[in-house]
């Protein structure tokens, strides 16, 4: 038999595979509740981010139901077409995680580098994030021109690409999916403060505290999205 091309695996799509194939086994009943997060892990021998990105990836897929407040739950699917996540989509969680590495150091830089026009696109680009959230609106398209407009600071293609590369990841099945739980008008204007310091800190052109500010607002942002499903809005 031929040798077929190995192609490294997200490790939430490995979590989301053993998932999938113990309720195709049957192993849990339709109508039944899954372990909880933290058990799973536990199990798994994973991080609990790691399985929440799995257990959305499996809704998203139509296996599971998410019920804030109460549980995960196993779905039939006997009447249901299945929508597979695509192998390439990042996890969200470990999108974040990513990103801190990489616009901590964009932050930085542009606080080394960048130009008052530089400073005003963030600024325009927090207004517009302001206004969008007064509307109860969420507001991705100035919190993707505020991080744009950090990077652009730099100069440095690749860099721009990359970035905008982890916006169009963030516009995928799983993290919208995510942010439907745990995105809030609330919770964006926690992040349009930290956007603020953000920016005050590229103004003063201080490197240190730019990469700082974007370190904590990725901190921030990862707690937010790792939150109690407890805790989450009502679908």
């Amino acid at each position: 038999m031929p040798l077929q091309t190995v192609e490294p695996q997200r490790l939430y799509r490995q979590i989301a595979d053993q998932l999938r194939g113990l309720i195709a086994k049957g192993e849990f009943d339709v109508g039944a509740r899954l372990p909880a997060e933290r058990d799973l892990a536990k199990q798994l021998g994973v991080s609990r981010p790691s399985v929440r990105e799995a257990l959305i990836a499996l809704e998203v897929e139509g296996w599971v139901e998410v019920r804030t407040g109460s549980g995960v739950y196993v779905l039939d699917r006997s009447h249901r077409a299945s929508a597979p996540v695509a192998p390439t989509e990042w996890g969200p969680l470990e999108l974040i995680r990513a990103r801190r590495v990489i616009e901590g150091e964009t932050a930085a830089i542009a606080a080394l580098s960048g130009k008052r026009k530089d400073v005003d696109a963030m600024t325009r680009a927090i207004a517009t994030m302001r206004e969008m959230a007064d509307r109860n609106v969420m507001p991705l398209d100035g919190d993707r021109a505020f991080h744009l407009a950090i990077v652009s600071a730099g100069g440095n293609v690749v860099l721009v690409e990359t970035v905008q590369g982890f916006w169009d990841s963030r516009r995928g099945p799983i993290f919208t999916r995510l942010g439907g739980y745990f995105e809030t008008v609330t919770s964006w204007r926690a992040a349009i403060a930290e956007h603020e310091a953000i920016r005050d800190a590229i103004a003063a052109r201080d490197a240190e505290a730019a990469r700082t500010a974007m370190h904590a607002h990725m901190d921030n942002s990862h707690h937010r999205f790792s939150a109690s499903w407890r805790r989450a809005k009502p679908s």
